[in-house]
């Protein structure tokens, strides 16, 4: 089998980054951005970690530490991260041909450079990463292994030493230099180990990554599952995760979302699922899908030891699938009755899409009623139209009307500066 070379192309602490790009005087300060509703620190600034702020810990829980060393707290600005991810990405692909290159996440990236060989790999990802700086203002850390597994792990090496400059090919390290390392990171490192699995490869004695890279996959298999033995054959050089060059058409899609208060009447619980209803309709109609089925959900908070915890949903099946929102909230709030109770605080609500097809593939049946089909179309076209030109200005119902009671909290969000009224002014 053809060894082959992948790189995993990392933003370093993404959401603090490009608050930072557009907000030059926050570097070199400790900066948290916080997860939906203002609850957690899902996004920290060096100096931030620096501080003992851990990822995932509640607002409230670090008050004192906030307050003490005026850490500057931001809330999550998406439409800002999805740009920045997009234009990280249309970066890379500058470089190489886009079937190597699979969006990981929003700040990450593999990009396959087996065809690459030939070239002098370290130039070439010591171009992409001060391209990236450059053109984006983006800080990156660059892994490169044989396969995913170790692209991962040096990534993570990479941004753990300093003296690596943000780039670590364990491609070209020498063996000795190699096992050093791995020996001084846990095994919980390692993808799709994690705290999981980490207990148990402790008590068979296999504590480090370079425990595991040379364990006997078969035993491990024995013991775990065929995807830990893919990962120990990852570590040992052999890829087996292959690269998606698109990511395959989700199965469902759910969009759901905790209330920044709670909810307590129906006409706001209505307003809540028509948003989601639209989320969810924008994801189906980027991978071209239609939905035959739709269950809306919504529940009270289950850790209010207070209140007896309350949850309901209704399923709504269509007779021809479809990708309307218009058609699909119509559907939903009908048999809005049958999850909403009066007295219940509200504390969550969503949807799922589920039965989905391909659009491209679908036919209609003959006695479907084409008119109502085509005017779906084009009322979801024109909204799509209109989102695209000018931003998130319109949509079915009240849903973005401002201060809703429902509406997810973010008291310390900054401007969108890629929408007409976000874009920074310059004055002369």
């Amino acid at each position: 089998m053809k060894e082959k070379i992948i790189a995993l192309i990392d933003i370093n602490n993404c959401y603090v980054s490009c608050e930072r790009l557009f907000q030059p005087n926050l570097n070199d300060k400790p900066v948290i951005v916080l997860s939906n509703n203002d609850g957690c620190a899902v996004a920290r600034s060096q100096e931030a970690k620096d501080l003992g702020i851990k990822m995932g810990v509640p607002l409230f829980q670090i008050k004192d530490i906030v307050e003490k060393h005026n850490v500057v707290v931001l809330s999550s600005n998406y439409a800002v991260y999805e740009e920045m991810s997009n234009r990280f990405t249309r970066t890379i692909k500058t470089f190489v041909s886009e079937k190597d290159v699979e969006v990981y996440s929003i700040d990450e990236t593999f990009v396959e450079l087996t065809s690459y060989k030939n070239q002098d790999l370290n130039l070439l990802v010591i171009l992409i990463k001060n391209t990236l700086l450059q053109w984006l203002g983006l800080p990156v850390c660059i892994g490169i292994g044989r396969s995913k597994t170790e692209a991962k792990i040096a990534n993570h090496i990479a941004k753990k030493n300093k003296y690596l400059n943000g780039i670590c090919n364990l491609h070209e390290m020498d063996p000795c230099s190699k096992e050093t390392l791995f020996q001084n990171i846990d095994v919980s490192e390692v993808w799709g180990v994690g705290r999981k699995h980490s207990k148990k490869l402790h008590s068979l004695n296999i504590k480090s990554v370079f425990d595991l890279a040379i364990a006997d996959p078969a035993f491990i298999q024995s013991q775990f599952s065929v995807v830990m033995k893919r990962t120990v054959l990852e570590l040992q050089g052999t890829a087996c995760i292959e690269l998606e060059e698109v990511a395959p058409d989700k199965k469902q899609i759910v969009s759901s979302r905790s209330f920044g208060q709670r909810v307590t009447d129906k006409d706001a619980l209505a307003e809540a699922m028509s948003s989601y209803i639209q989320n969810a309709v924008k994801k189906l109609r980027r991978q071209n899908g239609l939905t035959g089925c739709v269950i809306a959900f919504a529940h009270s908070n289950p850790f209010d030891t207070k209140k007896p915890f309350y949850k309901a949903s209704v399923s709504v099946s269509f007779p021809e699938p479809t990708d309307s929102a218009a058609q699909i909230i119509k559907s939903v709030l009908r048999q809005i009755d049958k999850v909403f109770k009066e007295g219940v605080e509200f504390k969550k609500c969503g949807v799922i899409l589920t039965c989905i097809e391909s659009k491209s593939r679908y036919v209609p049946d003959l006695l479907a009623d084409y008119d109502l089909i085509q005017k779906n179309e084009n009322l979801q076209s024109v909204l799509e139209q209109v989102d695209e030109r000018f931003g998130k200005k319109l949509a079915i119902g009240p849903c973005l009307l401002k201060d809703r009671t429902w509406s997810m909290s973010r008291e310390k969000l900054t401007q969108n500066y890629f929408s007409w009224d976000g874009l920074l002014q310059i004055n002369g």
